[in-house]
C-alpha cells in the first residue's frame, strides 16, 4: 500500500489533488484508493491536511496515517518537524521551494524539490500548488500513471480549468523527472 499524506492550506486544493489521485488510481487503474481530509476552523490560508492510500488489495484502515510514504508540502511555510513526522525509513519529502537548501538539514529523509508556485504562475495565472505537486509525486513515486491522473483531472475539475491544470501536472513531472 502507498500513503501520501498531503500539506496545504485552506484555498491550495489540498484535499482535491488527494481526491484527484485516489480518483486516478481507482477509475482509472482498478486499484483501491481512499483520500480523505482533515483540517480545523474552514478558512483560507488555515492549515490543512490530505490523505491518499492506494493499494492492490481493499482498504480497511480510514484512520488518519500516523507512517507514510510520501509527504507532499503545497506551501513550504508548513515545512517543520511535524510536517517531517512519520515519513517511513524510505519515504520522500515534496517541497514546494524556490531554496531546498533551506531544508535539507531537517530531515535525513530524500527531499525533492520543485518550484511549483511559479509554474503554476505561469500556466494558470494563479499560485494554486496542488496540481504541480501531484505531477512531481508521479515522477517520483509512479503509484499512478501520468495518463491516469490526466483523465482524473478532466472528469475531476471544471472544463475551464482541467486543460491548463493537466498542463501543470505534465510540466511538473518532467521537471522533476529530468533531474
Amino acid at each position: 500500500m502507498h500513503e501520501i499524506r498531503w500539506h496545504g492550506r485552506g484555498g491550495q486544493g489540498g484535499f482535491t489533488v488527494a481526491r484527484l489521485l485516489g480518483m486516478a488510481a481507482s477509475v482509472f487503474e482498478g486499484k483501491f484508493s481512499l483520500a480523505f481530509p482533515s483540517f480545523g476552523p474552514e478558512r483560507r490560508g488555515a492549515p490543512v491536511l490530505g490523505f491518499t492510500r492506494i493499494s492492490e488489495t481493499r482498504i480497511t484502515d480510514r484512520s488518519m496515517m500516523d507512517q507514510c510514504d510520501y509527504v507532499v508540502v503545497l506551501d513550504e511555510t508548513l515545512m517543520g518537524p511535524a510536517v517531517l513526522k512519520g515519513v517511513r525509513e524510505n519515504g520522500v519529502v515534496l517541497l514546494n521551494t524556490k531554496v531546498p537548501e533551506k531544508y535539507r538539514a531537517l530531515t535525513d529523509r530524500k527531499i525533492v524539490d520543485i518550484d511549483a508556485t511559479s509554474l503554476a504562475i505561469e500556466i494558470l495565472g494563479r499560485p494554486i500548488t496542488n496540481t504541480a505537486m501531484l505531477g512531481a509525486l508521479l515522477a517520483v513515486s509512479g503509484v499512478v500513471s501520468l495518463f491516469s491522473v490526466k483523465e482524473a483531472i478532466k472528469q475531476g475539475m471544471q472544463a475551464s480549468i482541467a486543460e491548463r491544470n493537466c498542463a501543470v501536472v505534465e510540466r511538473a513531472y518532467e521537471m522533476v523527472k529530468g533531474e
